[in-house]
């Protein structure tokens, strides 16, 4: 199974995403990618966000940008497991 990809934003960093991003670093199941931009200034100028496999993930608070990232990680396993199965059984 492939790493998940979590992307963060380096000017999105104000919001606190910095200590978010080096406590998912020390997890070697996930691949974290820093980028100057991700193009979402409307998102990075309003709160802490990261990008899951893609899907923008947020939060009120950096501190609860984690465990919404762990969560968005949790169920996009889950749907490709069910999708997995539902292919298997054709």
């Amino acid at each position: 199974m492939l790493k998940p990809i979590i992307e963060f934003c380096a000017s999105n960093m104000h919001h606190g995403t910095d200590q978010v991003m080096k406590r998912l670093e020390g997890n070697p199941e996930l691949e974290i990618i820093e980028y100057g931009c991700l193009g979402n200034c409307g998102e990075c100028y309003l709160f802490p966000f990261a990008m899951v496999n893609g899907e923008i993930v947020a939060a009120a608070e950096a501190e609860e940008l984690y465990d919404e990232i762990m969560k968005s990680i949790n169920e996009q396993d889950a749907e490709r497991a069910a999708l997995d199965r539902l292919i298997d059984d054709l």
